[in-house]
């Protein structure tokens, strides 16, 4: 007999995995990134993302180890926040470090 509660316990921490996966990432980024990055794109400091993201992969952790709620609200603003950052920030922040599109460029940057 199929138990739907063990099915939906298994859904829910793989997407706790997900969540701290996505958080992790969001993180390692920020770290990389440099600081003047940031102020040239109009974005909160680095320091700023850091310490949100940081809170963010240690909850996001903390559900996916089951001591937090999967659906709780520190985890549901753990996703929030990592997905802010991943579809706002890095872009951003990306585009600086690019130097542009003017003049000609090879595969590893411009000449």
């Amino acid at each position: 007999m199929l138990q739907i509660h063990g099915v939906l316990d298994l859904i829910f921490w793989v997407l706790a995995i997900a969540a701290f996966c996505m958080c992790a990432w969001a993180l390692f980024h920020a770290i990389r990134t440099p600081a003047r990055a940031f102020a040239i794109a109009g974005k909160l400091s680095k320091p700023a993302w850091l310490a949100i993201l940081g809170l963010a992969a240690l909850f996001s952790f903390a559900a996916a180890v089951g001591y937090l709620g999967t659906l709780s609200i520190f985890t549901i603003a753990s996703v929030i926040a990592s997905g802010v950052y991943l579809a706002d920030v890095k872009p951003a922040v990306g585009e600086i470090g690019r130097g542009g599109s003017s003049g000609s460029s090879g595969p590893y940057g411009p000449w």
